[in-house]
């Protein structure tokens, strides 16, 4: 497994931005495709958006296309998700994991390792 800590989450207006980054420790981090998932209060778990081991290929829920951008810096064993024009809606704890395959995936159970969370916070 790796470790996985996010950070960056925070309290925003309505249309402002974050940068969420996850730093990756154990095995290599260029060796898995990573994603980002979310939890709102009382809902499940959801796929927000994935990328593969190298970072060429991405994919996105419908949700947070064309607002938000994930990427991936194998130098620094860091992952980050840069989110604008956020909405109230978009209101969760993240959650960044990885998977051993190179290949993203949309599927929870794709990934076998999850960091902690971090709060992001859209006020109206």
């Amino acid at each position: 497994q790796v470790q996985l800590v996010e950070s960056g989450g925070g309290l925003v207006q309505a249309g402002g931005s974050l940068r969420l980054s996850c730093a990756a420790s154990g095995r290599t981090f260029s060796s898995g495709a990573m994603g980002w998932f979310r939890q709102a209060p009382g809902k499940e778990r959801e796929f927000v958006a994935t990328i593969s081991s190298s970072g060429s290929s991405t994919y996105y829920a419908d949700s947070v296309k064309g607002r938000f951008t994930i990427s991936r810096d194998n130098a620094k064993n860091t992952m980050y998700l840069q989110m604008h024009s956020l909405k109230p809606e978009d209101t969760a704890v993240y959650y960044c994991a990885a998977r051993r395959s190179n290949y993203w995936s949309v599927k929870r159970s794709d990934y076998d390792s999850w960091g902690q969370g971090t709060q992001v916070t859209v006020s109206s």
